[in-house]
């Protein structure tokens, strides 16, 4: 591969891309350049106060999305047929990493979860990094469902319920939602019987309608969220603080750098809750602009679906959009007060290395479909009728 090549901005076969690709591919940039910005902002108040050095998470963040952006290009130079090959080696690995957040000694926990696991300085968060080669793997297996024995179809399927499982014990209910939706979708997509993903569902509601009657402090996020300002001090704390901050945003913003509420006020700013920061510097009508990006996006990811010609490349553009787009939306709904509050950040805007690069090699996979859905196949002509 030319080195070049790993270098986004000298990357010279852009120019030769489908229009769908090239559009991604630099709206992928301004998504990673506006999150950049928003993560200096809601972040170097509080890295200032922690690390006496208020670029101090930018700067890491930095660093990670230059990581990430070299398996990016890697990716978008691959063909999409030798990832979909490779899948399944990622995908157990990163299982037996969930698995091992859970081993006492090994997982490092916070804020009551066990979902990291401390490699030297770098902790790595495999529910996260897991998701894009979710995706590959269940329009894979779901593509090729009618060709497939049932042995084989039980076997994946019972892995991608341990991977649930294990997400879901660590706990981690808002991946394990959005990773048992993923599935769910692209296997709708797919054309599965609605027997099935009927079946699927309501198996799905009963097993978080499970983990809600375990978890006590599940029932009060589910209780505060209905009624936040009824405990205003405690457990509605965090969606109380998220609305003020977004109603203080008003038409235009505060202006940016300007937030209030991520002074001491609004928790976990830089992850869980940086679209209230957003909302609050650039108001409402940043706001829009945002969410036209986000629908931009979307947009062009189920073109590209549609334009493809492979069912396994259609799901994957499928899964990768409800991926990045889903998870975004989610993200929103959860701090204006839409859905109980989750821990699931904004791709590429919230703080941590796990969901950058997990965010730009899902980017990167939608890219790669969208440049192999283009490529015509050329038609040899017959001798005879070239002569005649």
């Amino acid at each position: 591969m030319n080195l070049r090549r790993l270098i986004p901005f000298f990357d010279d076969s852009v120019s030769s891309w489908s229009a769908e690709a090239r559009l991604l591919h630099w709206l992928t940039f301004v998504w990673l350049c506006i999150g950049l910005i928003v993560l200096f902002s809601a972040s170097y108040a509080v890295a200032d106060d922690r690390q006496y050095d208020g670029l101090y998470y930018f700067k890491r963040q930095l660093l990670w999305a230059l990581v990430g952006l070299v398996f990016f290009q890697i990716i978008v130079n691959l063909p999409l047929r030798k990832i979909l090959r490779l899948s399944h080696w990622f995908l157990f690995i990163l299982l037996g990493f969930i698995f091992a957040t859970l081993i006492p000694g090994l997982g490092k926990r916070s804020l009551g979860a066990s979902r990291w696991i401390p490699l030297g300085p770098v902790p790595l968060q495999p529910s996260e990094l897991i998701k894009p080669f979710l995706v590959l793997q269940s329009a894979r297996l779901f593509s090729l469902w009618d060709k497939l024995s049932w042995r084989l179809i039980f076997a994946w399927l019972a892995i991608f319920c341990l991977i649930i499982l294990g997400i879901l014990a660590q706990p981690n209910l808002s991946t394990t939602a959005l990773c048992g939706m993923t599935i769910w979708f692209i296997a709708l997509a797919a054309g599965l019987p609605y027997k099935y993903l009927g079946g699927t569902a309501l198996g799905g509601l009963l097993l978080a309608l499970l983990s809600v009657s375990i978890k006590e402090y599940q029932r009060q996020r589910i209780m505060s969220f209905l009624n936040p300002w009824a405990d205003a001090r405690r457990h509605g704390y965090q969606l109380v603080q998220s609305l003020l901050a977004v109603g203080s945003g008003g038409h235009w913003g505060a202006g940016f750098g300007l937030s209030q509420q991520k002074l001491s006020y609004l928790p976990i700013q830089d992850t869980d809750f940086i679209f209230s920061v957003f909302a609050e510097e650039f108001g409402f009508f940043g706001s829009m602009v945002l969410l036209f990006m986000f629908a931009c996006y979307a947009t062009l990811g189920l073109r590209v679906a549609l334009k493809t010609t492979k069912p396994a490349h259609r799901l994957v553009a499928i899964g990768i959009t409800l991926v990045l787009v889903g998870q975004s939306l989610i993200h929103i709904a959860v701090t204006t007060g839409a859905l109980p509050t989750t821990g699931l950040p904004l791709p590429m805007f919230s703080y941590g290395g796990n969901s950058m690069i997990s965010s730009l090699i899902s980017a990167a996979l939608l890219i790669r479909v969208a440049r192999e859905s283009n490529e015509a196949e050329v038609v040899p002509l017959h001798k005879d009728r070239v002569e005649n």
